[in-house]
């Protein structure tokens, strides 16, 4: 293995988005592979990341064809703090030239486990692993009378998403609860590599999101009286494995489209992007990924991709709700000499932001993007992997909503936790109030 990929740890707590630093971390080569046979350790900053660590990696070429070897290394990592539940991580995904991204949401050691694990087993790519082919399904969904009561006009971004961890038919299995982008993220991950072209991943990351708001609209799963929206059923969905590595290029592909998706010309719904891989199965009519792979390689667009298996009747639309943002992207980019509203509440976000990540300076929210406004946003992008430009974009503006109501959250719960001390009076006439014997007593709220 003379390659090398890169490992960049993050841990927050919780589920929120709140870092925690001084984590001890080791890292150390999966069972059986070859290489490095050194243990690291890692730490973490004051914004809950670790530096990036350096690895070993298979040569490029086997993951750019489907010649039957694994193209990613595998390391195993435990993650231990003081006041947290310990965390394992086994089977972290390494490619040559890329930077895997390991999330790790901490269990603060006084509350209960409930659905989550300790220790996280992350399963193969699909591409070289074992797993059942997808059961062809009408495009057309008819749309049931909805859970909700209210028929929705046009597809909705959602906050969040609940998974169910296994078959339809599987009683047994549990359910888990994500962010909407992060489960994105995650799928794409598990089912494409990350050393293809961006115009193939882009295109696929389309397919993931069009396919996975399509069971959402058209409530495929609560329409049947099931609890969750989609399923990880390869035969039925798509591959999502709880709490596995990420990329970099990855994620910074789904903030940048996470609320684009295919839909046919004069349709409502988003398509019903079913797709194969192209070698171990064969799909007409669906798009391959490794035909995705070979035409991103020959140049093409994400959108020449899509026509290329979906037709040329296809359109991207991005929707125009995102729920569970304190404000919607204004529709225009926010630069150096930009003024107003919109600003303001950058402005505002940001120094909330900072207030848990102190990287970040702090701004007068005076609705003026100037020069330390742009810098506090370098500064943020630079934490979250955006890219660098000091521009407010849709993919910037969306992210720092993601991190703002994440930190003001978890604040929340805690001084909901904590409650604040008040004393009840009954209600008395105003020469009894400071009567010290009317009975009075202490409560939170």
């Amino acid at each position: 293995m003379a390659e090398q990929g890169g490992l960049k740890v993050k841990c927050f707590v919780n589920d929120s988005y709140v870092p925690i630093d001084k984590i001890r971390a080791t890292l150390t080569p999966a069972e059986g592979q070859g290489g490095e046979g050194r243990t690291i350790d890692l730490t973490t900053n004051s914004s809950g990341e670790s530096q990036v660590i350096a690895l070993e990696a298979p040569p490029l070429e086997y993951s750019q064809q489907p010649i039957g070897k694994i193209p990613y290394s595998l390391y195993d990592l435990r993650i231990e703090r003081e006041g947290f539940q310990s965390l394992v991580v086994n089977g972290i995904q390494i490619f040559p030239t890329q930077i895997a991204i390991q999330q790790c949401f901490l269990i603060e050691s006084s509350r209960k486990v409930g659905s989550r694990a300790d220790i996280i087993n992350i399963q193969p790519n699909t591409l070289n692993g074992n797993y059942p082919a997808k059961i062809p399904e009408e495009v057309d969904k008819p749309l049931p009378a909805p859970t909700s009561g209210v028929v929705l006009a046009k597809p909705v971004i959602p906050e969040f998403i609940t998974v169910h961890q296994g078959s339809p038919n599987n009683t047994s299995a549990s359910n888990v609860t994500v962010l909407y982008k992060d489960y994105i993220k995650n799928v794409a991950s598990c089912e494409i590599y990350s050393t293809w072209p961006e115009s193939t991943i882009r295109a696929n990351v389309y397919a993931i999101i069009s396919f996975t708001l399509n069971r959402i609209y058209t409530e495929w799963y609560r329409g049947k009286g099931k609890n969750y929206q989609i399923t990880n059923s390869t035969a039925y969905d798509h591959a999502f494995n709880y709490g596995r590595n990420i990329y970099d290029n990855i994620s910074a592909i789904v903030d940048d489209i996470f609320s684009t998706y295919i839909r046919r010309y004069g349709r409502k719904q988003p398509l019903l992007t079913q797709y194969c891989d192209g070698k171990n199965v064969q799909c007409p009519e669906w798009m391959t990924q490794w035909g995705s792979k070979y035409l991103g390689d020959q140049g093409k667009t994400p959108y020449e991709i899509l026509t290329h298996f979906y037709g040329t009747d296809i359109e991207l639309v991005t929707a125009e709700e995102v729920t569970g943002s304190p404000a919607s992207y204004p529709g225009y980019d926010l630069i150096v000499g930009s003024t107003g509203d919109e600003v303001s509440t950058i402005q505002e976000q940001l120094n909330r932001i900072a207030r848990n990540y102190p990287l970040i300076p702090k701004v007068a929210v005076d609705g003026v993007y100037g020069n330390t406004t742009q810098e506090a946003v370098k500064v943020f992008q630079q934490v979250f992997n955006l890219p660098q430009t000091g521009i407010v974009d849709y993919a910037t503006w969306y992210r720092i909503s993601d991190i703002y109501v994440g930190v003001s959250k978890i604040a929340e719960l805690k001084d909901r936790r904590k409650g604040n001390k008040r004393i009840f009076r009954p209600p008395v006439s105003r020469d009894m109030i400071n009567d010290p014997n009317v009975p009075t007593f202490e409560y939170f709220d």
